[in-house]
């Protein structure tokens, strides 16, 4: 079964002025994403996602370039094979490491879709899982810079349709942080579990400021305070409080996630199927996790191919923490680019779908009715 095409389709929307959320990188306005379609000789088609990496068009132009010319006639079963010899040619040596990393994580989610198709089987069993359920979390670019009543108002109709945790974004001035999250708690009582995400908005004296809050409001945890590569703040500010750290959505390869493990600061690793080498690399990390202890969290990235991968995912690593449901209001990625990527349960939870591979059909007309709209998402 051999490839004889890639191709990557960089896509966008427009956002409205009143639907682009606030959050500690700038306001939403548009939304990107990089879709890729890997062809066997036999006729199998397999959809992955790259993550847009604020520049779509440049991952895409990668991976129809570059990686394709090194992947183009090998086996698609040989996902190992193929890992490696992008790694050998391309990351591992003058290779643009992140965009490289999203680059082929488009192309190896494109080939476990295609095994799945191939053997007739979900993603989750090939991975050795089962259907089970999978905790959820209302996140996504949602639940942003709000005042209190406003986020309560976004957040109630999320706990009555199953939610049992949410993630709020802070950030933003320490009062302004520390307001929301009291009010949420108010609002819906202990049962809920409050995560919060910083989207690397925080100095070190804002954490100090902030953590105690957070531990007396019993926050799940504090993700991404500062940029992924700032290990000095990271360590500075763990001594703050108890409110763990959570981060990885930008750390790329388990090379990097080594440095994690080693720094022993970070103790909730949220990977991206999209963005840290695919799910071949995502089941390393999650091994590599698994023999400290650490619960994986996937990032969740911006279409329903990830979504789902992500769910499959957890379906078969047994450090499996909470999925990242997009709750983001109109997302045309998750809502029209392809089917159904899941559904959240009474019970909070989500669960793996069963159509073979990751089980999204991709609409290709909304890709050519969809194109790339340059310059920057969030302002």
């Amino acid at each position: 079964m051999k490839i004889v095409e890639v191709k990557a389709y960089p896509t966008s929307f427009p956002l409205p002025p009143e639907g682009g959320v606030a959050l500690g990188i700038g306001r939403a306005v548009k939304r990107d994403a990089v879709l890729v379609k890997v062809v066997t000789d036999d006729g199998l088609v397999g959809w992955g996602e790259s993550h847009h990496g604020r520049a779509h068009t440049a991952v895409a132009r990668l991976i129809e370039t570059t990686l394709r010319q090194l992947v183009l006639g090998m086996d698609a079963h040989d996902t190992v094979g193929i890992w490696a010899r992008i790694y050998k040619y391309q990351l591992g040596s003058h290779g643009m490491g992140a965009a490289c990393a999203m680059a082929m994580s488009g192309i190896d989610m494109a080939l476990w879709d295609i095994k799945g198709k191939a053997t007739g089987l979900p993603l989750y069993r090939l991975l050795g899982g089962a259907a089970r359920a999978v905790p959820a979390y209302a996140g996504g670019v949602a639940l942003g810079y709000q005042p209190p009543a406003q986020l309560i108002d976004e957040a109630a109709p999320l706990v009555a349709a199953g939610y049992r945790a949410v993630k709020l974004r802070v950030g933003d001035t320490v009062r302004d942080d520390i307001a929301r999250m009291e009010a949420v708690r108010n609002a819906f009582g202990h049962d809920l579990v409050i995560l919060t995400d910083a989207n690397t908005g925080y100095r070190p004296e804002q954490v100090r400021q902030v953590m105690p809050a957070m531990d007396e409001l019993g926050v799940g945890w504090l993700e991404e305070p500062f940029p992924a590569h700032d290990h000095r703040a990271y360590a500075e500010a763990r001594r703050y409080g108890r409110t763990p750290f959570a981060a990885g959505e930008n750390h790329y390869t388990r090379f990097e996630f080594t440095r994690v493990l080693e720094d022993g600061v970070i103790t909730l690793w949220q990977p991206d199927l999209s963005k840290c080498g695919g799910i071949t690399e995502a089941l390393r990390i999650a091994a590599m996790a698994s023999a400290f202890k650490i619960p994986v969290h996937p990032h969740s990235s911006m279409t329903g191919v990830n979504q789902a991968a992500s769910v499959h995912l957890l379906a078969a690593i047994e450090n499996a923490g909470y999925f990242e449901a997009d709750v983001s209001k109109g997302n045309l990625f998750r809502d029209a680019l392809g089917s159904e990527p899941w559904r959240i349960g009474a019970d909070g939870c989500v669960r793996p779908l069963e159509k073979p591979g990751i089980g999204v059909e991709v609409d290709e007309a909304f890709l050519a009715a969809h194109p790339p709209i340059e310059g920057p998402g969030y302002v």
